[in-house]
């Protein structure tokens, strides 16, 4: 009865979930102000999480071959929660209905996303890496109207405009060699990578799913895992990790962090925020990423990257409070 009852609820309610059907309340506004927060922390954590991976994931690089890194970080997630979902007698199989949003997910934002961002960060500064991946808003956007009917408001085009500032200040082309074949390559993989993102998050929000994010985020990781371990095996080869305390907390770093809690945690946010605000949020990981790289790595963090670190920042902060004053206005 427990299961049927969460399956009603993430089924007649998939807008405003975050896969704590238990705490929902009946009447509708205080439903969506409280997840709506809950969703705004999560934003807040995942961005620092991630926002300090990119330097981590830059060294890692120096260990593991790309393909293979992607697929430990994403095998041992899925083991880390499939061992939690175990525990609190939650793990179950993914009903049919959602297997066609499984299956998407799995193969484009995991084996085919994170594939590629590693793949470029191999060649591409972590920095700059960030500030590409990341650029997702910019194809997320139209999809939502165009897709979902989702309104853009004159507070989301006025963060839009910021965002999309920023991020041509930080991406200057004069500072871009064309002629370096394996960069340009680099940043194709990256710019893909968001393309690819933008796709899921709209298919998220267009989905109603039976079961909640943490229910379903294993299984997904588990087959994207499993798709780049054999493209790992093909492209690159037999695994050759050398074993010592730095790799070993890279990857405990990237596997139940980095991988589990934060997908998970994006995951309900997808699920819980208007597409276009989770796009642009999202654009805090960047700024810290960019911050932590130059601390961690030295790279360089010039004026034009502060100006656009605080185009996007404010662009983050407008599509924040434009979502917020809404939901208090409804209540």
């Amino acid at each position: 009865m427990a299961q049927l009852k969460a399956q009603r609820v993430f089924t007649d309610a998939p807008r405003y979930n975050v896969a704590f059907p238990v705490e929902y309340s009946i009447l509708e506004n205080h439903l969506i102000m409280k997840t709506e927060r809950q969703a705004y922390f999560l934003l807040l954590l995942v961005i620092v999480l991630w926002g300090i991976n990119w330097p981590i994931m830059k060294v890692g690089l120096q260990f593991i071959t790309p393909l293979w890194f992607t697929s430990i970080r994403l095998l041992l997630g899925a083991a880390f929660l499939f061992a939690l979902l175990a525990f609190q007698g939650r793990l179950a199989p993914p009903v049919r209905n959602d297997l066609p949003a499984l299956l998407f997910v799995a193969i484009l934002q995991f084996a085919v996303g994170f594939g590629l961002i590693h793949m470029a960060l191999s060649t591409v500064e972590a920095g700059r890496s960030a500030i590409l991946a990341y650029t997702t808003p910019l194809w997320v956007t139209p999809m939502a109207v165009l897709v979902l009917g989702e309104r853009v408001t004159m507070a989301k085009g006025a963060g839009l405009v910021l965002g999309v500032i920023g991020l041509g200040v930080l991406f200057n082309p004069s500072d871009f060699d064309v002629t370096n074949g394996k960069l340009v390559a680099g940043n194709a993989m990256l710019i893909g990578s968001a393309v690819a993102m933008a796709v899921v998050i709209v298919q998220n929000r267009h989905h109603k799913f039976i079961a909640s994010p943490l229910q379903l985020m294993p299984w997904q990781m588990l087959l994207g895992g499993l798709v780049l371990t054999l493209a790992a095996l093909y492209v690159e080869g037999p695994p050759n990790i050398p074993m010592n305390g730095t790799i070993l907390l890279i990857v405990a770093y990237n596997g139940p962090i980095a991988s589990a809690f934060c997908l998970w945690a994006f995951a309900t946010i997808m699920r819980s925020l208007p597409a276009t605000s989770t796009a642009f949020g999202s654009l805090g990981v960047p700024v810290v990423g960019m911050l932590a790289s130059a601390m961690a790595l030295g790279e360089p963090l010039d004026g034009g990257k502060i100006i656009g670190l605080a185009l996007i920042s404010g662009g983050v902060g407008i599509m924040v409070f434009a979502d917020l004053s809404r939901y208090r206005s409804r209540s």
